[in-house]
């Protein structure tokens, strides 16, 4: 397959009896990379399913890497197919079938509660290693590449904020709350009373802990609770990096009870990584390892799954390469954590999420992948004509809001 497959980037293959093979050329902007397969087994496995097979093998080392590493290997095969070049369909990086998509993304209440302690609960000192103090595991904003990713997170929440039209005194809902971040600053910036839902128990005690501490438990709430199961009327709802879990039959469900929960005159945001073309199908390394359950919509998904709710989509952002500097800088620090995380686990397991974070940051350099921000409304008239209030709004937020947190 490499012969067709490589044509920029320079790939030495180094099979099990000890011959070598090259492909590509020299480019600037790809590193050199050097891969010796150690049984003869390790292609067939590749070949029968890329993405899965380059895991595993990599994971077990049996796919070893003697020049550059895995983020470089997987640079070279994204940059080779990258999606706005591409005149047909990607059949190297193979999909997951139709049929097993959509069994595998029917998330009843009970297979969401295990999707979640799947990849949530498998212990928070994993997450503080790696993420900014704040923990905000979803895409940073980036006003300047150069900021640090604890700067990004915070102008992220600023960002995110200046597009709900916040007042003092108002409810806002966190649906897929985190370990607490955002509906923490909410509080303290704009004065607002929180409840925010997680299905994650590990999530759910650094939350309330941090609530506590902060001496604001009494307005900055948080539950161990389905979103299909909270009730009451809301001002302003949220949802930051949970409609990826969701599924693509539970759009119209989450749609209907954004609705069922806003008040009136209210406003919805949702941030959620989403792709640029049509929609598509979840990898089974991603289905396998990461985020059963998960898959990242089309655009078209997202409307016409919003439309049928009457929720009137007031204003859309493409974060484009934000996603890209976030997850750079996430790899680059879970490197540096390399002896601890393998205390905390093993090798293989740190093998399995530097791939993850790599394979993640090439989707936005090079695959489908982007991130969404869709503020809705039940009333037209809840929002002004113009979008002249969020770039307001967030200046004042960023002076309020202070220096980003240190570790």
């Amino acid at each position: 397959m490499l012969p067709g497959l490589i044509k920029k980037g320079e790939l030495t293959i180094i099979t099990h009896n000890g011959k070598t093979h090259r492909f590509g050329s020299p480019d600037p902007e790809l590193k050199p990379v050097t891969v010796r397969l150690m049984d003869r087994r390790v292609a067939l496995q590749i070949a029968r399913d890329p993405t899965l097979g380059t895991v595993e093998t990599y994971m077990d080392d049996r796919l070893r890497l003697e020049q550059g590493e895995i983020i470089d290997l997987i640079l070279i095969i994204r940059r080779n197919r990258r999606w706005e070049e591409r005149t047909r369909p990607n059949e190297f990086l193979k999909k997951t079938g139709r049929l097993r998509h959509l069994l595998s993304t029917l998330n009843t209440r009970s297979r969401s509660l295990r999707n979640v302690q799947h990849h949530y609960d498998i212990g928070n000192d994993l997450y503080r290693l790696f993420l900014d103090p704040d923990m905000q595991y979803s895409c940073a904003y980036f006003t300047d590449p150069k900021n640090s990713i604890e700067q990004a997170q915070l102008d992220k929440k600023a960002h995110i904020a200046s597009k709900m039209l916040l007042k003092p005194g108002q409810k806002v809902l966190d649906i897929g709350c985190g370990w607490g971040g955002l509906a923490l600053y909410l509080n303290r910036v704009a004065d607002v009373d929180v409840l925010g839902v997680t299905l994650s128990k590990e999530q759910l005690a650094v939350a309330r802990q941090r609530a506590e501490e902060a001496g604001v438990s009494d307005r900055v709430k948080f539950e161990l609770c389905d979103y299909r199961d909270v009730t009451g009327v809301f001002d302003r709802i949220v949802s930051i990096g949970m409609f990826e879990h969701l599924g693509t039959a539970h759009f119209p469900i989450f749609f209907r009870k954004v609705r069922e929960l806003l008040h009136p005159e209210g406003a919805a945001l949702v941030h959620t990584m989403g792709r640029m073309g049509k929609p598509g199908t979840t990898d089974r390394f991603m289905q396998k390892y990461i985020f059963p359950g998960g898959y990242l919509p089309a655009l078209s998904e997202i409307v016409s799954a919003s439309e049928r709710e009457r929720l009137i989509m007031a204003d859309c952002e493409a974060l484009r390469l934000h996603y890209v500097y976030t997850l750079r800088a996430w790899y680059e620090t879970f490197k540096t954590r390399h002896d601890e995380i393998v205390a905390m686990y093993d090798e293989r397991f740190y093998r399995l999420y530097l791939f993850y974070l790599a394979a993640s940051m090439t989707m936005f350099t090079d695959g489908a992948m982007v991130v969404y921000q869709l503020q809705y409304l039940r009333s037209r008239y809840a929002a002004p004509m113009t979008r002249d209030y969020m770039l307001k709004d967030e200046a004042r937020l960023r002076e309020k809001q202070g220096p980003p947190p240190t570790r």
